[in-house]
């Protein structure tokens, strides 16, 4: 479904469709949401259906496919400012963490994302030192909501 490291036939579809059902929040946790950013070639808003990874307080999103993935190239070239839905829209900013942080977010993201873990190749149980090894191949990314 993600050959080369970007969504095929079927998985567009399912991706397409979790998008508009993570974005209403209807039958799913409430760490699943919708990203939405601003695309690097069309200009356009694209959306993608990502798990919110909480940890030490802060949510995180993070890459399961690394960093060929289109919605972290667009993230990079739109400065971090994207939009997130779950139920309602929210205006955010996302900074990359750096990769010394990344294991116990990496972790944790692979408890509350079982549809990642075929993508990681590392066990969820595992200890950090085995994160520390993969980390630099994975981007995550720390929400931030702009004061209002």
């Amino acid at each position: 479904m993600y050959r080369g490291g970007r969504p095929q036939g079927l998985a567009r579809l399912m991706n397409r469709f979790s998008a508009i059902q993570f974005r209403a929040g209807l039958l799913v946790p409430s760490n699943w949401a919708t990203l939405e950013v601003r695309g690097r070639r069309t200009g356009r808003m694209v959306s993608c259906p990502l798990v919110v990874a909480r940890y030490e307080g802060r949510e995180y999103l993070v890459s399961m496919l690394g960093n060929d993935a289109n919605w972290v190239a667009n993230v990079r070239a739109a400065g971090g400012d994207a939009v997130l839905s779950h139920g309602r829209r929210e205006s955010i900013h996302l900074s990359e963490v750096a990769v010394p942080d990344k294991p116990p977010i990496l972790r944790r993201y692979l408890e509350k994302a079982p549809g990642a873990r075929p993508h990681i190749p590392v066990d969820r149980h595992a200890p950090l030192e085995a994160f520390e090894a993969i980390a630099e191949d994975y981007p995550v990314f720390l929400v931030t909501r702009p004061a209002s």
